[in-house]
């Protein structure tokens, strides 16, 4: 039996706007530029640039005096600017001469031109052309040329390209056949791609090395028959097996040392691989001038022919339009207030961000602990709207570009009783790890007893976590003859 009764509930919802600003805020730049070009394309009351209807109008309604008192104070104006001249002879001018000449290199640097690069696939393609290959051997090339990851490897299974191939082509190929063609790729420029191992990789690479024969031979027997105590450089073991000597083993390390791991490494051009800082932080004196990388972001208004269009006043146009406009007109109201509402705060927490780590941005050193609730709190925002701000966004220092999440970071207490940031520490690692003896490296023990020296109080299992967050291996993998 169905029974029908009211309840009060108080609930916290977004509103769509809110929804519209969270999502704007955490954009990057870039991503910020392509959603405008496309709430241009959609909506009809937005349009680019600055909302000059408030201008036109007073200079409409001005009278003859006003205009007369108007070019009075001008031509007062080009009086005290400065001239040509003054720019090149007067040192107190060096202000503005600096002005121009930043605004030049800024001109100068939009105008260099990028040099075009030919993709890998492209270039290993084209060496099958030259190369005696039929038809059929080139369609296997295309289809295992597809399959190489950004690092070179042929990761997926040999036996499941030859059934696309198969499918899509109606061939009867079989994997040694396929198996040939892959050979023939592993040997062309750069050696060693499409390789599905590294193992199967060092070993092509040795066929072309023009270093001494018998190290080489002995390097392809290490490489085919002990790989793994080559893995786990047990180099007297190595010499006990293969008969040879410390020094010769040396030899053979130093032979494989200059082979590439990663064949297909470096291939990215220079228009993937650029970085658009959302900040610019620079400092002028003893102040720190934050800017915000927006210059390519338009400046947005609504558009005053439609605006005008949904007046009472207007009596050709029919309801369903004016509802659609002024449904158009808050999306384009709300949109415009969302991204100045997105610049106050990003403002905020970069100034902040600032304010908390002068060191780092003075000297590029001395980063201190610091947590999203940190900034929070200051700032009066949640820790989300923060979380949002800071990812995935960039600054450009005096000493780098850095992701904003590198100046978040856990303390770390010291003898003397002050915090300092696990990143300071994590330098101190590699400094250590940098300067010890490679015959002989330190374990994660002797580290920490080093930085107890330093003053760090940190234990053995924290410098394993902090040494392993930086990709570096244990003391037996760093050892070297």
């Amino acid at each position: 039996m169905l029974h029908l009764s009211q309840q009060q509930k108080l609930l916290q919802k977004l509103t769509p706007q809110q929804i519209q600003y969270l999502k704007l805020l955490q954009l990057p730049t870039l991503a910020l530029e392509q959603m405008i070009k496309t709430e241009l394309e959609i909506n009809p009351l937005l349009e680019e640039g600055v909302d000059g209807e408030t201008e036109q109008e007073q200079s409409s309604d001005a009278t003859p005096a006003v205009e007369e008192e108007a070019k009075v104070e001008e031509e007062e104006k080009k009086k005290d600017e400065f001239s040509f001249e003054d720019y090149l002879s007067d040192e107190e001018s060096f202000a503005p001469r600096r002005e121009v000449q930043q605004q030049n290199d800024d001109d100068e640097r939009e105008e260099i031109p990028i040099a075009a690069t030919t993709p890998l696939a492209e270039k290993l393609l084209d060496q099958l052309h030259l190369a005696d290959v039929t038809d059929m051997g080139l369609q296997v090339a295309e289809e295992i040329i597809g399959n190489i990851d950004e690092d070179g490897y042929l990761r997926r299974d040999l036996e499941a390209i030859v059934n696309d191939i198969n499918l899509s082509n109606k061939l009867h190929l079989t994997v040694p056949q396929v198996e040939e063609v892959l050979q023939l790729i592993q040997r062309l420029e750069p050696v060693g791609i499409a390789c599905r191992s590294l193992q199967e990789c060092l070993l092509v690479q040795l066929e072309f090395s023009k270093a001494d024969h018998r190290l080489v031979e002995l390097g392809k027997r290490l490489l085919r028959d002990h790989f793994d105590e080559f893995t786990k450089k047990h180099y007297e073991k190595i010499a006990e097996i293969l008969q040879i000597t410390i020094d010769d083993v040396k030899g053979i390390l130093e032979i494989i040392a200059h082979l590439n791991p990663k064949p297909g490494e470096g291939t990215i051009d220079a228009q993937q691989n650029y970085l658009t800082p959302d900040f610019i932080v620079t400092k002028d004196e003893e102040e720190f001038i934050i800017q915000l990388n927006d210059k390519n972001v338009p400046p947005l208004r609504i558009n005053r022919n439609y605006k005008d269009l949904m007046s009472k006043r207007n009596k050709d146009v029919g309801a369903d339009t004016k509802q659609f406009l002024r449904s158009k007109f808050d999306a384009a109201k709300w949109f415009i207030a969302s991204i100045y509402q997105r610049r106050e705060t990003m403002l905020k927490v970069m100034q902040e961000i600032v304010n908390r780590q002068r060191d780092f941005f003075d000297t590029g050193e001395g980063l201190k602990p610091l947590i999203y609730k940190d900034i929070a709190e200051v700032i009066r925002m949640d820790i989300s709207t923060i979380s949002r701000v800071v990812n995935g966004k960039y600054v450009q220092t005096d000493f780098g570009v850095f992701e904003l999440r590198y100046f978040f970071s856990e303390g770390i207490s010291t003898q003397s009783g002050e915090d300092v940031s696990n990143k300071e520490v994590k330098a101190r690692i590699r400094e250590i790890l940098t300067a010890e003896d490679k015959s002989k490296p330190l374990s994660d023990e002797d580290i920490a007893a080093i930085l107890k020296e330093k003053g760090f109080n940190i234990a053995r299992r924290t410098v394993a976590k902090y040494r392993e967050s930086m990709m570096i291996p244990v003391a037996r993998l760093r050892r070297s003859i």
